[in-house]
């Protein structure tokens, strides 16, 4: 029952419209135009995103309808702008093709299963506070992920652009319908898509304010209508239903539930990584408060709305939050304004789109594909971290190579080895005082004592299972070639956050190894969780309370004055 009350007092609590207010009068009219900027760079970025997907098209402009009007009400980040996203959308792709046929009802029906799923993952990491676990997605793994999906997209659309079909398989089935689509390439579409990626990307250069897509799918679809482009072989999408979204519950086999799960489990991580980076980033350069968790709740209310209106996962999307903060929006009104654009698209313009040549999206998704495809960022790793690079390199080849699931599992793997590698190899060092006085940390392999017989050790990370032994290994090295024979060692403890069961014990056993060479084992700067620890494991009874110092300044003065206390009448 006291759950159940605490559950209701966090909604009654709930920050509702943060996102929204206070705003200014004076910035009402620029969010207004901001919004409807917005909205014509993002409607065909969405429509390419549906092909990436394997969607039909009128499913991307619904992400931009109630995901997008849950999130300005409830979510914390005034800038992040939530709808479809490449990456999430590969992932489905990916996952989808074993289950059902590309834009059918049924696969529309387990996207939507998936949205919900991620939204009930969503939910739960916010109420428990775990948005922590976006910080295991390091920034390199998702460089190298991001270009793998980049590269698998780009690929993707090469055969509809030379007048063949596409694959949301991976990529290597994407070289093998470039293939097939070589050996009966349509020269009309060939010329139409190169000009439409020409077109964008020259717009880009230009002025990244031009919403070159947008005019490339109106011109293209202007000219699809008064012409019969068909008869040169260029492929109508052709008609489909327009009108806003009908409310339901999605209904797939209880058999394919588990296959699913793992799919949205895949989202959930992307969305999670990518949204708290985008919404943190943003923060920053505004310098404004945002809560993460709070963020994952409205993520999850935003793809539970996007299962039941008939779309798919929906994702803090970095460029969609860069469109807005370029035109000059600063809360979530923009996108309110956006809904509002969309909405009239969906109820007034779906039927002209069916005049829009497929090579012509295509060209837009392989130009979002391009854009992904982050080279300036891999050469950078490669040059500052190139073990780090190695993992990012492996994430974008497995991305290629194997899917975006199955990379997304890796990159998560890599990553979280990447962190392991840094705190099982911690860069510990050797205190020792300057000429006027100050501590300085010098290398292990100079074995310098701060003062003669006395050794303080500063270990660089957590102390835990993993690098318990190199801790006992490094210690008793250092105790065995000290010269001169030390009298004491001090473990400075001001980096160690956390003491597992394994390393208290092996704690102990380096202080009966000290014993034995009839060395004193002294400790210093313990943080409060670890002091407690280690009190509670008997560790202080085992070495005496009096060999606990508050600092390695501490240390030094009564290790100065040890000969006088051994002197004194009173000890």
């Amino acid at each position: 029952m006291a759950g159940f009350k605490n559950f209701v007092n966090k909604i009654k609590n709930y920050p509702y419209l943060s996102a929204l207010l206070p705003l200014k009068k004076s910035q009402v009219p620029v969010e207004i135009i901001a919004g409807i900027t917005f909205a014509s760079l993002a409607i065909p970025e969405v429509m390419g995103y549906t092909s990436i997907a394997g969607m039909p098209v009128v499913t991307g402009l619904y992400t931009m309808l109630l995901p997008m009007l849950v999130f300005a009400f409830l979510g914390s980040s005034r800038h992040l702008v939530v709808g479809a996203d490449s990456a999430t959308a590969a992932i489905i792709a990916g996952g989808l093709i074993v289950y059902a046929v590309p834009k059918s009802s049924e696969y529309v029906a387990y996207a939507g299963v998936v949205a919900i799923i991620s939204a009930v993952l969503l939910i739960t990491a916010g109420i428990l506070k775990l948005g922590f676990i976006a910080d295991f997605l390091s920034k390199t793994v998702l460089i190298g992920f991001l270009t793998g999906i980049g590269i698998q997209i780009s690929l993707g659309q090469i055969g509809v652009m030379l007048g063949g079909s596409s694959t949301s398989d991976g990529s290597i089935y994407s070289l093998e319908s470039i293939f097939n689509s070589l050996l009966s390439i349509n020269i009309p579409t060939l010329i139409l898509s190169l000009c439409v990626v020409a077109f964008i990307v020259s717009a880009g250069y230009f002025d990244s304010r031009i919403p070159g897509a947008l005019i490339a799918v109106v011109l293209t679809t202007f000219a699809g209508w008064i012409t019969s482009p068909e008869v040169y072989g260029i492929k109508l999408l052709g008609e489909f239903q327009g009108g806003l979204p009908q409310i339901s519950l999605p209904v797939i086999p209880y058999e394919n539930l588990l296959g699913v799960v793992e799919i949205s489990v895949a989202c959930f991580l992307v969305i999670l990584a990518q949204s708290a980076a985008t919404s943190r980033a943003y923060a920053l350069k505004y310098s404004e408060k945002y809560d993460e968790n709070t963020d994952l709740l409205a993520l999850g209310f935003s793809n539970a709305a996007a299962g039941i209106s008939g779309t798919f996962v929906v994702n803090g999307s970095p460029t969609k939050t860069e469109m807005v903060d370029s035109a000059g929006g600063r809360t979530q009104l923009s996108q309110l304004v956006a809904v509002c654009v969309v909405a009239a698209v969906l109820v007034f313009i779906t039927k002209p789109l069916s005049y829009l040549p497929q090579a012509v999206l295509a060209s837009v998704v392989f130009v979002i594909g391009l854009k992904l495809i982050d080279i300036k960022g891999m050469i950078t790793v490669f040059h500052l971290r190139p073990v780090e690079f190695i993992v990012a390199l492996i994430a974008a080849v497995s991305v290629v190579l194997f899917g975006v699931g199955e990379g997304l599992g890796i990159a998560v793997a890599f990553s979280i080895v990447a962190h392991l590698r840094h705190s099982y190899r911690p860069l510990n060092s050797l205190l020792v005082t300057t000429p006027r006085g100050a501590w300085r940390p010098t290398s292990l392999s100079e074995g310098l004592q701060a003062e003669e017989g006395l050794l303080i050790y500063r270990f660089g990370s957590n102390l835990y299972f993993a690098n318990e032994s190199m801790f006992t290994r490094e210690v008793v090295t250092l105790a065995i070639t000290a010269r001169p024979h030390l009298k004491w060692f001090c473990l400075s403890a001001a980096n160690i956050g956390d003491v597992d069961y394994t390393s208290s014990e092996a704690l102990k056993e380096v202080y009966y190894e000290l014993e034995k060479r009839g060395i004193t084992f002294v400790i210093c700067d313990i943080v409060g969780p670890v002091f407690n620890k280690m009190e509670k494991d008997g560790f202080f009874d085992l070495i005496g309370r009096e060999n606990i110092f508050a600092n390695a300044t501490d240390v030094l003065y009564a290790y100065r004055n040890l000969d006088k206390q051994v002197k004194s009448p009173d000890i």
